[in-house]
């Protein structure tokens, strides 16, 4: 005799859908430590290039797990960009960090920050001085063809302990020459100072040794930093951002904001390594 099956006593799975939620659209892992992800846009989210995001996923409690995340696109691209390390033990980037094609994130699409071009003084040499990930605003700013409408020279001074964890940075410079957006913005503007701390590679060094040095200025052939033509934007650990103002300042660049532009600025919502 067959057993009829009444369907209403069927348990219907139930699906977790994340609050703000966008759609993972593809993934590249760097190195062990570091991994890059691309989102769907939410059609209202408008940013200026540098600003940042809230975005995480659930934790345990069911409740969001949010960090502050540079947007590493720039305002004009149709999806979104992230640059971020791998923590084993962070409890946010220990799950983040297995996000797969098709996954969802959530992403709070309130964009704030300080490393926008409208919190500087006009000027005609803007430097991004950026450690690891602190890379992520910059790969926004150097896509941005107002970048280069407004400086006649752009120098991304970018620092790691090994050549691979500069590789991000390294293709999406060499990619730029031949954007058919932003191309002709880039061309004989955009200088690239990559360095190392650990492993032997061109140029070694940390950037506030190189900037105090002046072997910048005499790698590239330019002429030292001064408050009347130079502006910097600068990002990455607390001590690397109290370090580099030290250095900014002795050149006699003072700090701005957005509600109050000067020589240079610093982004400030981003903890170490701890996420």
């Amino acid at each position: 005799m067959n057993e009829r099956v009444n369907v209403t006593d069927t348990p219907i799975p139930t699906v977790k859908t994340l609050p703000d939620a966008q759609t993972v659209t593809s993934v590249h892992h760097w190195t062990d430590r570091l991994f890059s992800f691309r989102v769907t846009r939410p059609q209202s989210l408008r940013f200026r290039s540098g600003e940042f995001v809230m975005i995480g996923l659930l934790g345990d409690n069911d409740k969001p797990l949010l960090r502050a995340y540079s947007i590493a696109s720039p305002n004009w691209d149709e999806e979104l960009e992230f640059y971020s390390i791998k923590v084993p033990d962070g409890p946010l980037t220990s799950r983040l960090q297995h996000i797969k094609e098709g996954d969802q994130i959530i992403l709070r699409p309130k964009p704030v920050g300080t490393l926008v071009l409208d919190a500087l003084l006009p000027g005609k040499r803007l430097w991004f001085l950026a450690t690891g990930t602190g890379i992520a605003p910059f790969a926004s700013l150097m896509r941005d063809p107002e970048t280069y409408e407004r400086y006649d020279e752009v120098v991304m001074m970018h620092t790691c302990r090994d050549v691979a964890e500069l590789e991000y940075g390294r293709q999406l410079v060499d990619s730029l020459a031949d954007d058919p957006l932003i191309g002709e913005f880039v061309e004989g503007k955009l200088r690239y100072y990559p360095t190392t701390t650990r492993e032997q590679s061109q140029f070694m060094g940390r950037i506030t040794d190189n900037l105090a040095s002046g072997k910048v200025f005499q790698d590239l052939g330019l002429p030292p930093i001064a408050p009347e033509t130079d502006r910097a934007m600068v990002c990455g650990s607390l001590a690397f951002n109290t370090d580099v103002k030290a250095v900014l300042e002795g050149f006699g660049l003072n700090e701005g904001a957005n509600s109050e532009p000067r020589e240079y600025v610093v982004e400030k919502a981003f903890v170490g390594d701890g996420i």
